[in-house]
């Protein structure tokens, strides 16, 4: 059918306006194409040149500033030194030894770092840049750097190292870094990208290992153009790195200090705890070493020399250090008889200088006896058969439970490498340990704190704490973080009648203060210093009932090795105590002569510095004058101020 000419012109002009809608439209797609290719060819034109150019952009990590740790005046323990190295990445190198030649004409290199250096590169992946140098001079980095363009992949840098400026006087409490090994590497969880940076420092003992995350911080990125002969020629841009926490401790650096010196000579370990908050102003474990030894990787010939030590400086006594707590336990023993209702505190108990039991003879330390003894004279003159028959009649059950509301037998939660839980037996514990029934001796053993009965100094400076303030004191060592003070809990109370706890504390006085005290020598004169305490020796070897009847062979008689163990607890003031402490030397011979260290070490802090002699029997004056003045201290820093990043 044909159609009209007027419905061919309508059909014209629709097919004209589609065609104009259509083409308007592809123009404008045009336009905006044009106008985007001009956009990224004028405007963008570098950027993109230098993306399609990633073979002249390398992305280097930046690292992070190590927090620092002070001690709880501000005093620096551990902080960061400029470390001038030279890095080299394999894949730039091209050949490595020619390269190394080139450097070795410029600077001299050492050849165990530079032999560790050549198996750490061919470890790692070839684009991760590796320690060739470090510590050097500036001259040798500014040599580098001027012959940089005749060096592929050689790079110097000034990086950072830790510095341990009080040396031995926290080796045992902060620790020491070291460079990263494949162990470190295996046991960080994601993997951080930080540890892969030439020179990094990672925690290894102490507070650097167990505040590592803390401590590190984040990597920043740098992103650079380099030419094709390797020379930097700009940076991009970069994203700063984040430093690491700053740790402010509870530990005294003054005290800690004193406290080894104190112990100079000796094998063993002094711990100073504030009885209100926990904070623990001193923990020393002697003989120490100097943790900077280890900071870029220790010689073969000085860890020899610390590992074959005899006295073992490497062990931290404070917290590994395991000891059978001897007398100083008779305290758990008594506390616990009493709560359970099998002794009064005005009962007595034969001492003959023996207790029969079993078919054999348990002996008292003093082998005459002491005659008729009640609680208080038992604690003054530790009387070993008045515990005996304490714990006989209480059980070991009991004294176990009523040892761990004292933090005997639990793990003290600081951030310390190694911290042990020490050991209070149990009926429970021996069946699942060893298999075996309980026996009645082993009780009367473990009464005086013998047996399998084991304490760690820190863990007898808890027990102090709450004997002394009758709560639940909880160990720190943390102070602040960034300046930000980490909250400190409440302790609970113990759960025992303040009577028999003032019966106790009351026998401790008796010990240093009483006119029989096996401490009366360390006594404190000063009426605002009085101390109360309690002696411990524990033995090392078994004595034979034949050497009993021909006399047992006297501490200084024996060979160093075979001598008891000396230990000695104590807190003062003691009618507002303040402050507790623990000592043990091993192989010490008798907790009596351990109280005299340990009574010093406590009037310095009580002090805050060298006792007043007045504090002192007046005839012992001049002898502590004399020690004093041989005394080797360091001098008492100056705080180093900081703005906090809290």
């Amino acid at each position: 059918m044909n159609r009209s000419w007027a419905e061919s012109d309508e059909s014209a002009g629709v097919i004209s306006r589609r065609a104009l809608v259509l083409g308007g439209g592809q123009l404008a797609l045009l336009g905006a194409l044009v106008l985007r290719m001009r956009q990224l060819q004028v405007h963008e034109a570098a950027n993109y040149q230098l993306l399609a150019e990633d073979n002249r952009v390398n992305v280097r990590l930046i690292s992070p500033r190590r927090g620092k740790i002070f001690d709880r005046h501000g005093i620096p323990v551990a902080q960061n030194g400029q470390n001038y190295r030279i890095v080299i990445v394999r894949e730039d190198a091209g050949d490595v030894e020619e390269t190394i030649a080139k450097v070795r004409r410029l600077v001299a290199l050492d050849e165990s770092k530079l032999e560790r250096a050549l198996k750490e590169m061919y470890r790692r992946s070839p684009f991760v840049p590796v320690t060739l140098a470090d510590q050097l001079a500036w001259e040798d980095v500014a040599e580098v750097a001027v012959n940089a363009p005749a060096l592929p992949g050689i790079t110097p840098e000034v990086g950072l190292s830790r510095v341990y400026p009080l040396e031995s006087d926290f080796a045992h409490v902060v620790g020491y870094v070291g460079p990263v090994s494949e162990s470190d590497l295996s046991r960080v969880e994601p993997p951080d990208p930080v540890l892969q940076i030439p020179g990094y420092q990672f925690g290894k003992i102490g507070i650097e290992a167990k505040r590592e995350t803390d401590l590190r911080g984040r990597a920043g990125l740098r992103r650079i153009e380099v030419s094709a002969a390797g020379r930097v020629m700009r940076e991009l841009g970069r994203d700063e790195s984040v430093p690491g926490s700053d740790l402010q401790l509870t530990v005294d650096h003054a005290l800690q200090n004193y406290a080894l010196a104190r112990l100079a000579g000796e094998s063993g370990s002094a711990v100073v705890i504030d009885v209100e908050t926990g904070g623990l102003r001193a923990m020393v474990s002697s003989p120490s070493f100097d943790p900077n030894l280890f900071v870029r990787g220790i010689s073969v010939k000085d860890y020899g020399a610390l590992r074959d030590h005899a006295d073992v400086p490497l062990f931290n006594r404070s917290v590994q250090g395991q000891y059978p707590p001897g007398s100083t336990f008779k305290m758990m023993t008594a506390l616990a008889a009493l709560r359970s209702g099998v002794l009064g505190p005005r009962d007595t108990i034969h001492c003959p200088g023996h207790l029969e039991f079993g078919g054999r003879k348990f002996h008292c330390w003093r082998s005459g006896g002491h005659g008729r003894m009640d609680l208080d004279m038992a604690i003054a003159q530790s009387c070993d058969v008045y515990f005996y028959e304490a714990a006989r009649r209480v059980g070991i059950d009991r004294i176990a439970e009523l040892c761990a509301e004292f933090g005997l037998g639990q793990r003290p939660d600081i951030p310390v490498s190694a911290v042990r839980s020490g050991l209070v037996p149990s009926i429970k514990w021996k069946a699942r340990v060893r298999g075996e029934g309980w026996l009645q001796g082993e009780t009367l053993n473990a009464g005086i704190g013998q047996g399998d009965v084991l304490a760690s100094p820190l863990q007898l400076a808890v027990m102090t704490a709450r004997i002394a303030s009758m709560r639940a004191v909880k160990p720190r060592l943390i102070k602040s973080i960034d300046g930000v003070e980490t909250p400190v809990e409440p302790a609970a109370g113990i759960d025992l009648p303040d009577g028999l706890m003032q019966l106790v504390r009351r026998a401790m006085f008796n010990v240093v203060n009483g006119p029989r005290g096996t401490a009366r020598n360390a006594r404190i004169v000063a009426e605002e210093f009085l101390m109360a305490g309690k002696t411990g020796t524990s033995q090392v070897r078994s004595i034979s009932e034949t050497e009993r009847d021909q006399g047992v062979t006297k501490n200084e008689e024996l060979p160093r090795r075979l001598r008891d163990h000396g230990l000695f607890v104590a807190f003062a003031p003691y009618d507002r105590p303040k402050y507790a402490i623990a000592v043990v030397i091993e192989h010490g011979s008798s907790g009596a002569l351990v109280a005299l260290p340990a009574r010093d070490i406590l009037l310095y802090a009580l002090s805050g510095g060298i006792p007043p002699l007045t504090a002192y029997p007046p005839d012992q004056r001049e002898a502590i004058r004399q020690q004093h003045r041989e005394m080797v201290l360091r001098p008492r820093q100056k705080p180093v101020r900081e703005a906090s990043r809290a």
